[in-house]
């Protein structure tokens, strides 16, 4: 199948942070593109400002003309979020538009191109920028389709040049729904494969086996990128590829001499011989990792080690993905996506280091009622890290209710010396009571609609 026979893309979930970079890119092809989302947000806001006709109820007359009039030439792609009943979904598979999911278009758009696809349970988002920042800051012709907003470029499309038959393409290669399983990358970095998803998956063994697939598809002499941790799980057998093994500390590649000042990391990178001083310009240990992992895989793209350390230096990171919000002399605040154990002990642990001796305050929004329910014992013990924890409730996203399964579940287990229950219409209210010092919000709900007022309570309070 390809893509140059449609005039028209349809999209159904347009404001799904990966829909929303397919979406853009089409626009820059010169395609119609319109679509369908539950919500407006500020990311439909601003593809409605770029072109694209966005409509947030689920009604057949809200489909654009030239979708119900142009069948053979529209291309329909849609978000597995979509429910089974939703009325435009069905409307369009009864009469017989072709229909594909986001992972099939990716798939489409990178069979003919050189590709880097970053996998992993975390750091995958933060790598792939890197990559694409990295490989931009160098001059290649490149693409990026990326799993957030990157605060250098404020958007998830990252491009530099024409496209052209050697155009570089770095994609996310999300686990999720073994979406990954649509790609066959020339080069593959390999992040973490801890367990999650397990409604997907049904447990961490099945998981196991999509990345050691995922992996089995990298063209024949590519490379792997894989953290040392899981090299010899997933790749020990493996000898199709080139591997190249990473860590903190271990690995061919790896950082030394790591010293922190004012809030970020400076480190050695040894593995290419060894290159001195290189500043990172985002904060948080895991991000020195994700930045080896980034700088070998630019590296076999042709990109210099100076050049890399200096992209570096200058990548601002991606939003929600250890975001500062607030650096003040009282009171600092910071932002993070992280929604699994393993991410929120990696991200609390940096942040103590980063400011050893102050209070830290933890707002948490646990992220599904199945990932609560599976790994509770771990959410409770990476929380503790906190001085403090305020918890609110899961947000649902995809699911519906489990009964046993909420918030309550996780408080008893909680050590820190100060923990709170909370919700929505309360947070607010009570943070403000709190004599605060260092504070997070940690989840990948809808707590980010509460990190500007809490910044901005923060400032009026402290710092004016």
């Amino acid at each position: 199948m390809t893509l140059e026979k449609y005039d028209n893309i349809y999209f159904l979930g347009i404001g799904g942070i990966g829909m929303s970079a397919l979406a853009r890119w089409f626009m820059k092809e010169g395609l119609r593109v319109s679509g369908y989302d539950k919500t407006s947000t500020t990311l439909t806001d601003e593809l409605q400002n770029e072109g694209m006709r966005i409509h947030f109820e689920d009604k057949l007359e809200l489909i654009p003309e030239e979708v119900k009039q142009q069948k053979d030439k529209t291309l329909v792609i849609f978000t597995p979020a979509i429910p089974k009943d939703h009325v435009e979904h069905n409307y369009l598979k009864q009469n017989g538009y072709t229909i594909l999911k986001r992972s099939e278009v990716l798939g489409l758009l990178t069979k003919d191109y050189k590709t880097v696809a970053v996998a992993g349970t975390h750091g995958k988002t933060t790598t792939s920028s890197m990559v694409a920042h990295i490989l931009k800051s160098a001059g290649k012709s490149m693409v990026g389709f990326l799993g957030g907003i990157t605060t250098n470029y404020a958007s998830n499309l990252v491009m530099e040049g024409d496209v052209k038959k050697d155009t570089l393409v770095v994609v996310e290669a999300d686990e999720f729904d073994r979406s990954f399983l649509r790609l066959f990358p020339q080069i593959a970095v390999v992040t973490s494969a801890d367990a999650d998803h397990l409604d997907i998956y049904g447990d961490h063994e099945s998981l196991i086996v999509s990345f050691k697939e995922f992996i089995s598809q990298i063209n024949r002499g590519g490379d792997l990128i894989i953290h040392e941790s899981i090299a010899e799980l997933l790749a020990d057998k493996v000898d199709h590829v080139k591997k190249h093994i990473y860590s903190m500390s271990r690995g061919q590649f790896f950082a030394g001499n790591i010293t922190a000042r004012g809030g970020f990391f400076q480190f050695d990178l040894h593995g290419f011989g060894k290159v001195e001083h290189v500043q990172l310009g985002v904060p948080g240990f895991h991000n020195i990792e994700n930045a080896i992992a980034a700088s070998v895989a630019a590296n076999l793209c042709g990109v210099g080690l100076p050049t890399i350390a200096k992209a570096l230096e200058s990548f601002r990171g991606v939003k929600r993905r250890f975001e500062y919000v607030l650096r003040g002399k009282k009171v600092v605040f910071v932002d993070d996506y992280a929604h699994h154990p393993t991410e929120i002990e990696a991200f609390l642990r940096s942040m103590k280091s980063l400011y050893p001796g102050r209070k830290l305050t933890a707002i948490f929004q646990p992220h599904l009622f199945t990932r609560t329910r599976d790994f509770a014992e771990g959410f409770s013990k990476s929380l503790s890290l906190a001085d403090e924890v305020l918890l609110m409730d899961i947000y649902p996203a995809r699911e519906l209710p489990i009964p046993g399964v909420d918030s309550d579940m996780l408080m008893n287990d909680i050590t820190s010396a100060v923990k709170i229950r909370c919700n929505k219409k309360d947070l607010m209210e009570k943070l403000e009571k709190m004599d605060l010092d260092v504070v997070v919000t940690v989840g990948a709900g809808d707590i980010d609609t509460f990190v500007k007022p809490i910044g901005e309570m923060l400032k009026r309070k402290y710092e004016d």
